[in-house]
């Protein structure tokens, strides 16, 4: 599933390519993957927002296109105008639509928006400001907020019985750190995944929400993972994998230490650890 910064990073593209541009026509091709009134033609796009996975795209009648994109989801535009009519060479999608194109948006450039999605788990929503804000009022405060140390500390001592990783994979602890951001920030500051919040000091659990901003970061920088599905607003892929220390790197040697990382399972989901770097310290 794409995590925060990949989903800030199709919010950068659609920024660029969509803001400003009017809404022409829009195919809905699986009723699962639109939910709610289609009455968005001649509508224009004004901003794209991101908050934790979930991506608002503003329209100029004060409604908002809600997007998740769950677990296979795209959203990629074509045809646009800077690109010459086609998509770039380096695009990791062929020409759309194709058999994962679940709605098609067309835009007054002569572009379109596509909304792939192979599984149908994601999808789009047109909603009001209210509806926006009962979407996201449950989340936590995000990894990069300034404010967000003070939120994150109260939230994570709720869970003071959870493994650590558990704690931070809650969207309602913090928002937007999935499973590669969370076995990197683990990494960067020696915690185990498997040890209870309530045995962490503040200052790790500080530490903690700095190493998950800084590795988010770097991956908005790299234009977010390389992780199966995910592509930007272009169709392209990101490089954060090649530089990560120790997401899918089992068997391989530490970088800080030399011994070999392992995986194991934590909160039901595949961990990366370091046994010297992040040993486990029981409750």
């Amino acid at each position: 599933m794409p995590e925060l910064p990949e989903v800030e990073t199709v919010r950068r593209g659609l920024q660029r390519l969509i803001v400003g541009r009017t809404i022409t026509s829009i195919e809905v091709l699986h009723p699962k993957s639109f939910i709610g009134e289609t009455t968005v033609v001649g509508r224009r796009f004004v901003a794209t927002r991101r908050r934790a996975k979930l991506l608002l795209l503003d329209l100029d009648d004060n409604r908002t296109l809600a997007v998740h994109l769950k677990m296979t989801g795209q959203l990629v535009v074509q045809g646009n105008e800077h690109w010459g009519g086609g998509h770039p060479t380096d695009s990791l999608i062929g020409q759309l639509p194709d058999r994962s194109t679940k709605v098609i948006i067309g835009l007054d450039d002569g572009s379109q928006l596509f909304f792939n999605d192979q599984r149908i788990f994601g999808w789009i929503r047109l909603v009001s400001p209210a509806e926006v804000e009962a979407m996201t009022a449950h989340y936590g405060p995000e990894p990069m907020d300034d404010d967000a140390w003070p939120r994150f500390r109260d939230r994570v001592h709720r869970r003071t019985r959870s493994p650590i990783k558990a704690a931070i994979l809650d969207q309602e602890v913090v928002a937007g750190i999935g499973n590669i951001y969370a076995d990197e920030a683990l990494w960067a500051t020696k915690l185990n995944p498997a040890t209870p919040v309530g045995i962490i000091s503040d200052r790790s659990l500080k530490r903690l929400l700095t190493a998950a901003a800084e590795v988010m970061t770097l991956s908005i920088e790299l234009g977010g993972s390389t992780d199966r599905n995910y592509v930007d607003a272009e169709g392209k892929r990101g490089s954060y994998l090649t530089f990560a220390q120790v997401f899918r790197r089992e068997g391989q040697p530490c970088s800080r230490c030399g011994k070999l990382i392992v995986k194991t399972r934590v909160a039901g989901r595949g961990t990366h650890w370091c046994p010297k770097c992040q040993p486990f310290i029981p409750g």
